[in-house]
């Protein structure tokens, strides 16, 4: 077992419960980790024996510029996504921030975490 993360995804994106949020936009910052047999494509050096982080990072990008109001929407989207377009992916965990939240005081980001498993 292994362990692939592509982190600190910057993207610039439209969500949130207030229309301000969904009209100017903000900065967020997005984690994936995924959790794959890693031993054949440690030995056969092919792209195509592991999890491709260039797919993980499409599928964020992708997935981030749909509109939602809620941040726990765009991580169960892009759970999804990761177990559909991924057959190696047996557990993920995405992490996304909204950087500079609207909420009233010198906060520098609010995170949501959420974690799923292949269903067998």
């Amino acid at each position: 077992m292994g362990i692939i993360k592509v982190k600190n995804i910057r993207i610039f994106a439209y969500h949130g419960c207030l229309k301000e949020e969904t009209k100017i936009g903000s900065d967020y910052r997005v984690d994936v980790e995924v959790k794959a047999n890693l031993s054949k494509s440690s030995k056969s050096d092919q792209l195509s024996d592991t999890v491709d982080y260039v797919l993980l990072n499409k599928i964020v990008k992708e997935e981030m510029a749909i509109s939602s109001h809620l941040l726990e929407t765009v991580a169960r989207r892009i759970l999804n996504r990761i177990f559909n377009e991924d057959n190696l992916s047996t557990k993920a965990t995405v992490w996304i921030s909204k950087l500079n939240p609207p909420i009233g005081g010198d906060v520098e980001m609010v995170t949501i975490q959420m974690t799923d498993k292949r269903k067998k």
